[in-house]
């Protein structure tokens, strides 16, 4: 069954509920997206990245006590990164420094 996604976004969000696996994935998946990239010009910086990420992604599934979902649905492999990019936006939205908020303009 093929889910909008904001379905996906509420299903991850749902089979990741403690803070260490949240806090896991919040540093594992850019790891992991950043090696990507950074193969083609440091194979061995991003072999690191990409193992280290993948670890510390293990290690979040372990203290949730669960399998990673992109087991099941491999689409799930870009729900995490966007997963990581709305938990960013919501952490400086709750500072009071949205994306779209000119760095130079005073906080309301």
């Amino acid at each position: 069954m093929q889910h909008t996604l904001q379905e996906y976004m509420d299903l991850y969000s749902q089979e990741h509920t403690k803070p260490m696996t949240r806090l896991t994935h919040f540093f594992g998946i850019p790891m992991i997206v950043a090696s990507l990239p950074l193969a083609l010009v440091n194979k061995r910086l991003a072999a690191q990245l990409f193992v280290g990420g993948w670890a510390l992604q293990a290690l979040g599934h372990r203290i949730e006590g669960n399998r990673p979902a992109f087991f099941r649905d491999p689409f799930y492999l870009m729900v995490g990164p966007l997963w990581v990019a709305r938990e960013v936006s919501e952490i400086m939205m709750s500072c009071g420094k949205t994306p779209a908020r000119s760095a130079l303009e005073p906080a309301d």
